[in-house]
């Protein structure tokens, strides 16, 4: 969780796009990133792939009045609403995006093509229906902040009695690396998130990055069999919570307008 999830970036800006805070150019830039092209598949209407200007603007027509995140892990749901194929899809990608008011969903499947040493990234979003109802397990903003906390200060006294939290020099580089992104002044979400949100969704990568940190970096001190159990049981809900906290966020928006 070092990075943010494609799905998350679709969502805010969409979000952005459907408000008209932001231009359609600006926001499939900011959707695409450094992938080479993002396309839409499956979209009602179309025979073919879409570019994602022309699938954002469908989709609008077709009833989205906002983009919902979706990042479900293995007996976690969070963020779905079925069927069970679009449920099945989503949770081997670990992300999807759902439309409000279109029973429409996204899931991306990524591709590397080119040479080696010159490898790009292509991203298909396959368009599936959707069950209108509401989504697993996301927690409120407030909430997500709470459990956020609560979550961290367990995890931390657990890991560092059992001297097992991200060390060395992979982990310190990996964490300047991610405090150096983070200072780039790069848009956390896009126009039109409350300030909260943007809080949450910082502290939430900043977990996450912690965790996957503690996960790759060895067992450290946890030498014995009950230690390394006692630290898996420690970093999974805290993941858990972390991936609460990101879909919260970036469902705000949308939840706050349903609350109007």
């Amino acid at each position: 969780m070092l990075s943010e999830p494609r799905a998350g970036r679709l969502a805010a800006w969409g979000n952005a796009l459907i408000a008209h805070m932001v231009s359609p150019d600006d926001a499939v830039v900011a959707i695409v990133g450094e992938d080479a092209v993002h396309r839409v598949e499956g979209l009602p209407g179309e025979s073919a792939p879409v570019g994602l200007t022309l699938a954002l603007g469908r989709l609008r027509a077709l009833g989205a009045s906002g983009l919902r995140v979706a990042l479900p892990a293995p007996g976690h749901p969070l963020g779905l609403s079925g069927p069970p194929d679009f449920n099945a899809r989503a949770l081997e990608a670990e992300e999807a995006v759902i439309c409000e008011g279109a029973a429409l969903g996204l899931v991306p499947e990524v591709y590397e093509a080119g040479p080696e040493g010159d490898v790009h990234v292509e991203v298909v979003w396959h368009c599936l229906p959707v069950r209108e109802a509401p989504p697993a397990d996301v927690p409120s903003l407030g909430e997500a902040e709470r459990e956020l906390a609560e979550a961290l200060r367990d995890a931390t006294e657990v890991l560092t009695r059992l001297d097992v939290a991200g060390s060395g020099p992979v982990a310190e580089a990996a964490i300047e690396a991610y405090r150096a992104r983070a200072e780039q002044g790069r848009e956390v979400l896009a126009p039109g998130y409350p300030p909260r949100a943007v809080r949450v969704l910082e502290l939430a990568q900043r977990v996450g990055a912690l965790v996957t940190l503690a996960s790759e970096n060895g067992h450290g001190g946890a030498v014995s069999a009950s230690e390394i159990a006692a630290r898996g049981e420690a970093l999974r809900p805290v993941e858990r919570v972390a991936r609460r906290a990101q879909v919260a966020a970036y469902n705000s928006v949308v939840a706050e307008r349903g609350m109007r």
